[in-house]
């Protein structure tokens, strides 16, 4: 039996409301994860795109697409994020760049969404990872509605990122669970117990793969911090300095996208392009 289950997915995000919204101002280390991501962004969305942001959740990666195309469509598999997402956009003023927000399982979009419709498919956040065992499916999906030639930003959970920036919780688990976890890349209920965050975790070689399976070209691939994770401290003192926080995001960047760094953040980027 597979571990994938939609409905403990949709309830979850239900439940988690404004934390999804908030998560990335948490901390420094936080805001660094995000400005990584829009990097990428940045680069790989025009103007002229249409985009399909899939997992959008209450929209933070919304409104800066926003600043970049009027043409995007907003999908989630909680209704209750969704209801966020509009309410955000009201309220922050980029509800004219949406067309259309969707209620919908990103492992079954046919009925939903034509194939070769966008030209790029933002899949930010870890939907990937909520899918466990079904990425393959969720891969196809989206590839299908991308255009030849479009591009796919992933974002997934890290297994050694992850365990490197919750360390001291990770050796609170028994030695039989954590075995499992770092084998199998797994959070379940039968590893970490009931009522906790159930996702899938991925090595960067495993990711890579993945998505090669998927047919698609993988154009950079980089983990979402590493210089940075656990430096909460110092980053609040060096965040008040503009120059020396911009420079930290320079070298963030740049050392984030080194193969023996890939693994180092608590998520992995992966932009891809689907052949024409």
């Amino acid at each position: 039996m597979g571990h994938y289950n939609a409905d403990w997915v949709r309830q979850y995000y239900n439940e988690y409301g404004m934390k999804e919204w908030n998560r990335w101002e948490e901390s420094p280390v936080e805001r660094i994860k995000f400005f990584v991501h829009l990097h990428h962004l940045r680069n790989h969305v025009r103007s002229t795109d249409r985009v399909l942001e899939i997992g959008a959740g209450a929209g933070r990666f919304t409104q800066q697409l926003a600043k970049i195309t009027d043409r995007i469509v907003v999908a989630d598999i909680s209704s209750g994020q969704l209801a966020l997402n509009r309410q955000h956009a009201v309220e922050h003023g980029f509800a004219d760049n949406v067309e259309d927000w969707m209620e919908c399982d990103m492992c079954d979009l046919e009925s939903t969404f034509d194939a070769d419709t966008f030209d790029v498919v933002v899949c930010y956040g870890g939907p990937l990872s909520y899918v466990f065992e079904r990425q393959h499916d969720a891969i196809a999906q989206l590839r299908r509605a991308t255009k030849p030639g479009g591009k796919l930003l992933f974002g997934v959970m890290s297994l050694w990122g992850t365990i490197h920036q919750y360390f001291p919780g990770v050796l609170d688990i028994d030695i039989p669970s954590n075995r499992e976890i770092v084998t199998t890349g797994n959070l379940t209920e039968r590893t970490v117990g009931p009522g906790r965050h159930y996702t899938h975790m991925y090595r960067a070689d495993e990711l890579r793969s993945t998505l090669e399976a998927g047919s698609l070209e993988i154009l950079t691939m980089s983990a979402s911090n590493c210089l940075t994770t656990n430096w909460t401290e110092l980053l609040a003192e060096v965040s008040e300095d503009s120059e020396k926080w911009l420079h930290l995001l320079e070298m963030e960047i740049e050392a984030s996208q080194q193969p023996g760094c890939l693994n180092a953040g608590s998520h992995m980027i992966a932009v891809c392009r689907k052949p024409a």
